[in-house]
């Protein structure tokens, strides 16, 4: 896997975030909240360092849920028993994808804002 050229990585990436959007309900309200904020910037038209900021924080959002996902299916794959401390580091997980949603919202509403 180590010498794979670039184009095959890619498709791995690729293949890896269409898997999430098809499995996980979070995903697909993560990349529906991403295009309902695309479509506001679209209409209101901020300027590009909102723009920029907007982007930064979906990328965020969806990568921090693909954090969550695949590190949630890898404890459950290695250890399927009810464990406290498990469910612990599961419930931290969420609250990473919770913190990145919030700064999320807020840098949204800041750029709603600043265009009205």
């Amino acid at each position: 896997m180590k010498n794979q050229s670039f184009i095959k990585k890619l498709t791995y990436a690729v293949d890896g975030f269409f898997y999430a959007v098809k499995q996980e309900h979070n995903m697909r309200r993560h990349l529906a909240a991403a295009l309902l904020a695309v479509l506001v910037f679209v209409w209101l038209q901020p300027a590009a360092l909102w723009w920029a900021l907007i982007v930064l924080c979906i990328a965020l959002v969806w990568a921090a849920e693909l954090i969550n996902s695949a590190l949630e299916g890898l404890i459950d794959h290695l250890h399927p028993q009810i464990h406290p401390q498990i469910k612990h580091v599961k419930d931290m997980l969420a609250a990473m994808v919770l913190v990145f949603s919030v700064a999320a919202v807020i840098v949204g509403l800041l750029a709603l804002y600043s265009c009205l």
